[in-house]
């Protein structure tokens, strides 16, 4: 029986990658599970073949090499499954926020399929814990479950025992709200723009750098007294998610500019 309050699907998420860059470096494995309204859950695990070398610090850590995925199903093979998997969810997981979802959702533009994020809440456990406490998923495990984590950096193990950990923080702090919104407001720092968190809203609700020599500067006001910093986003190793943002803006700036001229 789930302490949370569902009005659609929250599907947590982990992935085990090549490496850390969102921007390019690919899936090996993908775990979700899903937990429906009802309390009823479904669990995927799927192996990737990631179509780029797995890189050996990536492999001592989750424990899978190049020969692992050699003839595993590419994640456009798996996309179109995946996302009508996800149809309708809320997401969640363990710093889902900063790494999962960006990884995920920036798969999904390589294999041709918009993931639209802007309308799912997105609930990140660890955001909660280190608010909370300040330790890592194995000492939240061990702490708020009271069991030793074992097979850590396995895609499945860690997002079952994220699932529980949430459900233990829910029981353990009653000032918790259960309904995922909510969940989705204190698990964030920031309200973002992209999936990354490269751009931010300020709190008139223009979008802003968040990183950089602009950091904290609006995104329109630095494209216009610095045009060529839209080509060097552009042409930068940025996700194709942050760069799709940018663009957004940037057309925004030229509607107004032909707009005043007619």
């Amino acid at each position: 029986m789930t302490r949370l309050t569902l009005e659609r699907p929250l599907a947590f998420i982990d992935l085990e990658t090549t490496g850390i860059n969102v921007g390019s470096d690919r899936i090996v494995e993908i775990a979700i599970l899903k937990l429906n309204p009802d309390g009823s859950k479904t669990t995927r695990t799927h192996r990737v073949n990631p179509e780029m070398p797995i890189s050996e610090e990536s492999t001592s850590i989750h424990g899978i090499s190049n020969e692992d995925v050699a003839t595993e199903p590419t994640f456009t093979d798996l996309a179109p499954s995946l996302f009508k998997f996800l149809f309708n969810c809320d997401l969640a997981g363990y710093n889902s926020n900063k790494f999962d979802i960006p990884m995920l959702v920036e798969e999904f533009f390589r294999a041709g399929v918009e993931f639209d994020f802007q309308e799912r809440k997105m609930v990140d456990v660890q955001n909660i814990f280190h608010k909370m406490e300040q330790r890592t998923l194995k000492a939240a495990y061990k702490f708020y479950c009271e069991k030793d984590l074992e097979n850590a950096h396995s895609a499945e193990a860690d997002i079952i025992a994220t699932y529980e950990v949430l459900e233990s923080q829910l029981a353990r702090y009653p000032e918790l709200e259960t309904d995922v919104p909510w969940l989705e407001s204190f698990s964030r720092y920031n309200k973002t723009a992209d999936i990354m968190g490269r751009i931010v809203f300020n709190e008139n609700g223009e979008e802003c750098i968040n990183f950089g020599k602009f950091k904290g500067q609006v995104v329109e006001e630095v494209f216009k007294k610095e045009p060529g910093y839209y080509g060097w986003l552009m042409n930068g190793d940025f996700p194709f998610s942050t760069k799709k943002v940018f663009q957004n803006i940037m057309d925004r700036i030229r509607e107004k500019r032909q707009k005043e001229k007619e």
